[in-house]
């Protein structure tokens, strides 16, 4: 039974990622750039140029890559830097390619140094180094790859190494997305879930959304579970604040761990500034995940800076707990005190 709602969770999921660029909400900048790109590679003949996608997690990376993929009419090819231990894996991955693939690297900043290596002469001049033989009789020897094309995404980009980043030659920064663009893409999404909702109701959820499509797309399959029970089916702003009061994600867009991370800062901390190190610790948490997950959307959002003492809460921080004090019970009380 679990095993069939992570399938059908899934195949939700897939459903609801754009299919192609035209279909692909936001980032206009880096949509229309790709948009030459890919057509200009097409009307060669050739393979895209590799391309490398960074920012915080949830906005589009891999669904860009199946974009292109798709608009290339090539296949994909999709691990990660986490798997590729070895050159001998990324070896095996490179020469089942065809002409034209694309080959996508989740979490291209993990990669090994002797993986990395492997892949520079890949992708200047589509050849693969292997090492045969030991001790004295150890050589190399050239194999020749079919012309590809390396999506690499990162949330990490200040971890990539020069000689690595410096040979894509597509480089785009995700941002987060705009109230506007998430409102169309929540639409987009009830419309594809066959879930009736207004427009006032879809920028409820949109504005709570952190600037990011997986949330999005998290939010409205669980608050059309909530309407299903308790309003008929239909989405309208109150159904929405509703189930957001019942998820206890708050007008800001913060979820418990957000609100753990800030009040630990503002409460335990006073204020700060502390250590990303003790911050974690304190909040039982891996410091890579507050980094790359939850700081991203708390500084864009004004309630978090990081300084060179370490990260301390905002004025705006502070408001935003005097004003709801609400917040502070919210894990224990699920909105049973929430004011409006």
């Amino acid at each position: 039974m679990t095993n069939r709602v992570s399938e059908d969770e899934r195949g939700i999921e897939a459903a609801l990622r754009p299919q192609s660029l035209q279909d692909y909400v936001g980032q206009s900048r880096m949509k229309d750039a790709l948009a030459v790109c890919i057509e200009a590679a097409k009307r060669r003949g050739e393979a895209l140029d590799h391309a490398i996608f960074y920012g915080p997690p949830g906005l589009g990376k891999t669904t860009i890559a199946h974009i292109i993929a798709r608009e290339m009419g090539s296949a994909i090819r999709s691990t990660s830097g986490l798997v590729l231990n070895h050159a001998g894996d990324l070896a095996a991955i490179l020469t089942n390619l065809q002409e034209g693939d694309v080959l996508f690297i989740d979490e291209i900043h993990r990669l090994p140094a002797s993986v990395e290596e492997a892949l520079y002469p890949a992708m200047e001049d589509y050849q693969l180094d292997l090492v045969v033989g030991q001790g004295a009789s150890t050589r190399t020897i050239k194999l020749d790859l079919p012309r590809f094309t390396l999506v690499g995404a990162t949330t990490r980009a200040g971890a990539l190494t020069s000689p690595l980043r410096d040979r894509f030659g597509l480089v785009h920064r995700l941002e987060f997305y705009s109230p506007e663009d998430l409102t169309t893409i929540v639409l987009r999404s009830a419309n594809l879930l066959q879930v009736p909702i207004d427009e006032a109701g879809a920028a409820e959820i949109a504005g709570r959304a952190r600037g990011t499509p997986r949330i999005v797309n998290r939010l409205i399959k669980r608050i059309r579970d909530y309407a299903e029970i308790k309003a008929e089916g239909r989405i309208t702003k109150q159904v929405a604040e509703e189930a957001l009061l019942w998820l206890a994600v708050d007008v800001a867009g913060l979820d418990e761990m957000d609100r753990k991370i800030l009040l630990t800062v503002i409460e335990k901390f006073n204020g700060g500034p502390v250590g990303v190190e003790s911050l974690a610790a304190a909040v039982q948490e891996d410091k890579g995940t507050l980094e790359d997950v939850y700081e991203p959307y708390l500084i864009q959002a004004g309630l978090l800076e990081r300084t060179g003492r370490g990260r301390q809460a905002t004025r705006q921080a502070f408001e935003h707990f005097k004003k709801r004090q609400d917040l502070l019970s919210f894990s224990d009380e699920a909105g049973s005190t929430a004011t409006r």
